[in-house]
C-alpha cells in the first residue's frame, strides 16, 4: 500500500475497528513522499467515516495543499514530530478513556502484560505543558521535544500520541497503549500491581512479542475486522 491517501483511510478504519474513535476527533497522518507535509484525515469526520475524499495534505504552516476538507487544529502534532524524527512515517493521536484515566494518576505504566512492554524501560514520557489542544507550532515542537526518540507519549487531561516508521506500527502502538492503560487501571483497582516484567524480560518481550511481523499481523487483523463490518 503506497498511496498516502489510501494509507490514511486504512489507518482510520483500523483505529475505528479497535474502538479508538472519539466522535469526530483524533487523527492519523502519514508523511508526504514528496516532502510537502503530512496527509491526514479531514476535520469533522469520525475515523469510521474516512474515505479518499476526506483526506487532506497539510503543509508545516497549516495550509491545505490537496483535498477539499478542513484540516484539524492539531496538525502541529504531526508536522512538528515529523520535522525532527526522520524515522517516523506515521503519527496517531487519540483520546482513549483508559489512557486519560491512567494518565491522571501520575504513576508509572508497568509491563503487567505483553501490551505494556513497548512503554516501559524507559518509561513512556508525559507532556505536561498543557492539556489543551496542541494547536500551535510552538506547542507541537515542545511535544516533539518531550517525545524525544520514544514511540509514544501521554498527554494528561487530553490523550496520547504514538509514532512509527509505518502505519502498522503507529496504529498498533496506539491500540497497545490503550490496552496497557486499561490493564493497569484494573490492577490498581484491585490494590496493585504487585508483579510485572523486569527490565531484562521486558526488553526481550519487546522483540519477541512486538517485532514487525507481530505488529503487522495485528494491523492486518484490524483491517479485516473493519472490512467485515465488525463492531
Amino acid at each position: 500500500m503506497e498511496d498516502p491517501v489510501e494509507i490514511v483511510v486504512a489507518a482510520s478504519a483500523a483505529l475505528a475497528s479497535a474502538g479508538l474513535s472519539d466522535l469526530v476527533w483524533g487523527h492519523a497522518s502519514v508523511r508526504d513522499p514528496e516532502g510537502r507535509g503530512v496527509w491526514m484525515k479531514a476535520a469533522g469526520w469520525a475515523f469510521e467515516e474516512i474515505d479518499a475524499a476526506k483526506v487532506v495534505l497539510v503543509d508545516p504552516t497549516g495550509s491545505v495543499l490537496s483535498g477539499e476538507g478542513r484540516r484539524h487544529l492539531e496538525f502541529p502534532i504531526h508536522t512538528e514530530i515529523m520535522s525532527v524524527r526522520n524515522d517516523v512515517g506515521c503519527v496517531v493521536h487519540t483520546h482513549s478513556a483508559a489512557v486519560n484515566a491512567f494518565a491522571s494518576l501520575g504513576r508509572d505504566l508497568h509491563p503487567i502484560s505483553h501490551d505494556g512492554v513497548p512503554f516501559a524501560y524507559p518509561q513512556i514520557p508525559r507532556f505536561t505543558a498543557t492539556g489543551a489542544l496542541i494547536a500551535s507550532p510552538d506547542l507541537g515542537r515542545s511535544l516533539a521535544a518531550t517525545l524525544g526518540d520514544a514511540c509514544a507519549i501521554l498527554i494528561p487531561n487530553h490523550g496520547s500520541v504514538t509514532v512509527g516508521p509505518d502505519v502498522a506500527t503507529a496504529v498498533m502502538l496506539s491500540v497497545l497503549l490503550e490496552s496497557a492503560c486499561r490493564t493497569e487501571l484494573l490492577a490498581v483497582a484491585a490494590g496493585g500491581p504487585r508483579h510485572w516484567s523486569d527490565e531484562e524480560e521486558t526488553r526481550f518481550k519487546r522483540g519477541q512479542a512486538w517485532n514487525h511481523t507481530q505488529l503487522d499481523a495485528g494491523w492486518k487483523y484490524l483491517l479485516r475486522r473493519s472490512r467485515n463490518g465488525a463492531p
